[in-house]
């Protein structure tokens, strides 16, 4: 079966309006993130480890924030090993991931006559694990492949250099570019760690 140029044009033009679309959608929920930064930062401090502090809860939500303000669509993505089978990036998350913020905030309001971001820490993990139910968790997925930006965050916080260090107590500096001299070295214990 053969295409008309007329109808090859006409599905062109069809196809260009919905990427622009989802491109301005990408982009108004990136803003949405930069302009409501307080519910993403008061989720990071209910999921997030503890023993981060403030600051490093503030850092690692700032850099998952990052993350969703470069995320592209159908972006190739590294094959696995043994393998050539090429895959690309799904559609935008973060449209969906600012909703499910939204989502937490009106049921935060709902339950406490509050804003999730006013609310007890444990208040708030309660209300992400409401809104967990019916999620698989027995893994965590790819950041970019999560139903759930609570889940979304954790998979990239613990794809971080930072979660090797607070896992072993040491400054590993996992995914980083450390000298050549430094290899054999023992690395550092973090600030504080718990000694032997």
């Amino acid at each position: 079966m053969s295409i008309s140029r007329r109808r090859f044009l006409a599905s062109l033009a069809a196809a260009v309006p919905l990427t622009v679309v989802v491109r301005r959608a990408h982009a108004a929920a990136v803003r949405h993130l930069e302009s409501d930064p307080a519910t993403l930062g008061a989720l990071g401090e209910a999921i997030l480890p503890s023993q981060l502090g403030r600051a490093g809860i503030a850092r690692a939500v700032a850099a998952f924030r990052d993350w969703g303000k470069g995320y592209q669509a159908n972006a190739e993505l590294v094959h696995g090993y043994g393998t050539s089978r090429l895959r690309t990036t799904g559609p935008t998350p973060v449209t969906r991931w600012t909703t499910q913020l939204d989502a937490l905030d009106a049921a935060a309001q709902s339950k406490h006559a509050r804003p999730f971001r006013s609310i007890q820490v444990g208040d708030r993990a309660d209300l992400v694990r409401e809104a967990l139910k019916g999620e698989r968790l027995d893994r965590l997925p790819n950041v970019g492949e999560a139903n759930h930006v609570a889940l979304a965050l954790l998979a990239h916080f613990y794809e971080s250099s930072a979660a090797a260090d607070l896992c072993y107590q040491s400054r590993i500096g996992r995914q980083t570019c450390r000298p050549l001299a430094q290899q054999s070295r023992k690395p550092l214990p973090l600030a504080g760690a718990n000694k032997p």
